[in-house]
């Protein structure tokens, strides 16, 4: 047992979510999420901050496909203005397809604000908007079979 629990005094919890780790703690506070979908992985770093958002050193606001653009945003806009405006955020993603690379982006991104904040009311928001913001998709591709050229595809056969 720790001095502080000898004393009576409670720690405070944060909530423990998959993915997300607290990298310092006294001086500057740092967390460092992943995020994975399909092939794609995206690795986010949250710092103190000005509330700016990068995705692969480009600020998201000015991401050139709109589609992934919204999804990448989805988390900053439910957590909303009051916090994301102390935090920044910068997002490494690489692997997959653009979409795909979007998702792995909104979980890093999630998964990171819940750990940084510690609230479990924004663990329990995002479960219920959509639980694969902290929850992965284990959903992957099949395997390629010997001596064809796809996982399903089989020779055509013929009756007669």
């Amino acid at each position: 047992m720790s001095a502080a629990e000898q004393a009576g005094g409670q720690q405070a919890q944060t909530p423990r979510v998959l993915g997300a780790y607290v990298q310092a703690e006294k001086p500057v506070r740092i967390v460092i999420a992943t995020g994975k979908r399909k092939t794609s992985i995206a690795r986010a770093v949250l710092k103190p901050g000005k509330g700016r958002i990068w995705v692969n050193g480009v600020p998201v606001e000015l991401w050139p496909i709109e589609m992934a653009r919204i999804k990448m945003m989805e988390p900053i806009l439910i957590t909303g203005e009051d916090i994301i405006r102390d935090i920044d955020i910068r997002v490494t993603v690489r692997g997959g397809g653009y979409m795909s690379q979007a998702d792995a982006v909104r979980m890093a991104i999630a998964r990171g604000l819940v750990a940084y904040t510690g609230s479990e009311e924004l663990k329990k928001i995002f479960e219920e908007y959509d639980r694969s913001m902290l929850a992965g998709d284990p959903r992957r591709t099949e395997p390629e079979k010997p001596m064809r050229r796809s996982a399903r595809r089989r020779w055509q056969k013929s009756y007669r």
